[in-house]
């Protein structure tokens, strides 16, 4: 059995991240999205077939030709089409059943397992409390009765998760799929198509965890659930006066200075260096040759690759893009005054994060000017600088 790992989105609802990744090479603890979809399902399928589009060469040079012990091939998405096209252009690259995922999830390998192991067509569901954003799916007696688009009056709170496994007769309802009112083929209306027809599909319900990343502040979440259980191990270079409590992990090539403090659970990558005197606490993952300085505190924030956040600075629930340099003294807003859950603009649209603590997500290559205040909520996108002292309220260079 293979499983076709759907990777070939933008993912523009997590800019600026996205201008210079694809979505599923978003970092997750130690990882990728796409990589801990792939993990999640390779105890169950003997082949992966990705669908790769918007920068697929990344994800090729990421993944590679074998993920642990699975060998991997690729297909190319030219455009977007929807998901039924991802599916057929993968149809040549499996037989008998298949699994089919989304490689922007994030979920146990549980519900892969039990969904293999149903007979049949089987689809996953995640109970969620607000199912009118979610494609909704109507069960009587454990099978699907319907699947129903972004309701305004839901049948239930189960949300279409985004794992299925299809028997080989699938893939001539996948080819007659018709564009949507999207100007897509979606692989949801397949199954749609198949259940008038009779075909049944088995529900699975994910019963640890199931996370939809669509938006950046969804990335804190996924850590959140990346570093659960992550125990300590201090590989690096743990100076005397540093402390460390809780879970932290220090991989080879990290330091931690005299005087830094670091509670878990914490991730402090590879060649990363933290201190003198500095505080990270909450789920924190500072990336790779990331920097935190003297005098800085970092708490529930993702530092990607190269980041230096140098001196007397503060950033809290915030998302850090690779090789972002932010300036002495820089202070991210993470709190609304009126206690309301902060909102980010994205793609025209106001979203509600669904949190009272959010701060800034930072593009790849960012420089702030000292004294700079970022607040709550704001986006700043590749390249973009700020002058000392400045004060950013709204968002700057991001492309939607």
């Amino acid at each position: 059995m293979k499983a076709v790992v759907l990777a070939a989105g933008r993912g523009t609802r997590m800019s600026p991240l996205t201008q210079t990744r694809p979505k599923p090479l978003l970092p997750v603890g130690d990882s990728t999205l796409v990589e801990r979809v792939m993990d999640a399902c390779a105890p169950y399928v003997d082949g992966f077939v990705v669908v790769v589009g918007y920068m697929g060469d990344d994800i090729r040079d990421r993944v590679g030709e074998e993920h642990g012990d699975v060998s991997v091939e690729y297909v190319e998405q030219g455009e977007r089409a929807g998901t039924a096209d991802a599916v057929e252009r993968a149809a040549s690259f499996v037989d008998s059943r298949f699994v089919v995922v989304n490689g922007d999830a994030v979920f146990s390998s549980e519900v892969v397992r039990r969904l293999v192991e149903t007979e049949g067509n089987a689809l996953s569901v995640a109970r969620v409390d607000e199912p009118s954003e979610y494609g909704v799916v109507e069960v009587e007696d454990g099978y699907a009765a319907g699947i129903v688009e972004k309701p305004d009056d839901p049948p239930s709170s189960l949300a279409n998760a985004g794992v299925y496994v299809f028997e080989q007769d699938a893939l001539g309802y996948v080819r007659s799929t018709r564009e949507s009112e999207r100007g897509e083929r979606e692989i949801t209306d397949a199954v749609a198509a198949m259940m008038e027809d009779g075909h049944g599909f088995a529900v699975v319900e994910h019963d640890e965890y199931w996370l939809d990343a669509g938006y950046p502040w969804d990335l804190l979440e996924a850590n959140r659930l990346a570093l659960d259980g992550l125990g300590s191990r201090l590989s690096g270079e743990v100076e005397d006066g540093a402390t460390v409590k809780g879970a932290v992990v220090v991989e080879d090539g990290a330091r931690l200075m005299s005087g830094a403090y670091v509670e878990g659970p914490t991730l402090v990558r590879e060649g990363a260096t933290v201190g003198p005197n500095a505080y990270v606490r909450g789920t924190t993952v500072i990336g790779e040759d990331a920097r935190v300085g003297n005098g800085v505190e970092v708490k529930n924030s993702a530092l990607m690759r190269g980041a230096t956040v140098g001196h007397l600075s503060y950033v809290g629930d915030s998302i850090v893009g690779e090789d972002v340099n932010f300036g002495a003294g820089t202070v991210v807003a993470n709190l609304r005054h009126d206690g309301d859950n902060v909102r980010v603009p994205v793609k025209g649209e106001t979203v509600d994060t669904g949190r009272r603590k959010f701060g800034v997500v930072v593009g790849d290559g960012v420089h702030t000017g000292v004294n700079t205040s970022l607040n709550a909520g704001t986006r700043l996108g590749v390249g973009a600088t700020t002058a000392p002292g400045e004060v950013v309220t709204h968002d700057r260079g991001v492309d939607v």
